[in-house]
């Protein structure tokens, strides 16, 4: 009985002193989720800009055109090793749709980014040369886009 009474102390501190460490992979899950989608989002809104102008729904401006799409290499260059933490897919961590599969294929989704950085640099040396060199561009970017969306982000749920 005793050492069970001792076994049963020891696995309770054991526990109670890990909850911190479970708290904190937590709050750094959630923050890593949470950059990522910021990063995303900043994808999305330099995109809308070169999108909008390449589909004619706004004028073309050379200048903001070479913004969107400067913006858009940098953020392809980030370092976003740490914003893709184990345990932040979806289903374990709220607001994610990154699939499980992704890290399993570290590989292919390297691949991938590398795609997305290649086409940034092409939309980047292309978007204030003119529209028609713009629009060229733009298949490359989104088909990089579509490739990782496709095999490795789930749906919205």
């Amino acid at each position: 009985m005793y050492l069970a009474n001792k076994l049963v102390a020891l696995t309770a501190l054991t526990l109670a002193l890990s909850a911190p460490a479970f708290a904190q992979d937590a709050k750094a899950i959630d923050g890593a989720v949470k950059a990522r989608k910021a990063q995303m989002a900043l994808y999305a809104f330099n995109l809308g800009i070169l999108g909008t102008m390449a589909k004619g729904q706004s004028d073309y401006d050379a200048t903001v055109a070479q913004g969107a799409a400067s913006s858009l290499l940098a953020l392809t260059r980030l370092d976003a090793s740490q914003m893709w933490p184990a345990g932040s897919e979806q289903g374990a961590a709220a607001g994610s749709r990154a699939k499980p599969e992704m890290w399993n294929n570290m590989d292919d989704v390297i691949a991938k980014a590398m795609a997305m950085q290649a086409a940034a640099e092409v939309m980047d040396g292309a978007a204030g040369q003119g529209l028609e060199a713009m629009q060229a561009a733009m298949g490359g970017v989104g088909g990089a886009c579509s490739a990782c969306h496709k095999a490795y982000r789930g749906p919205k749920g």
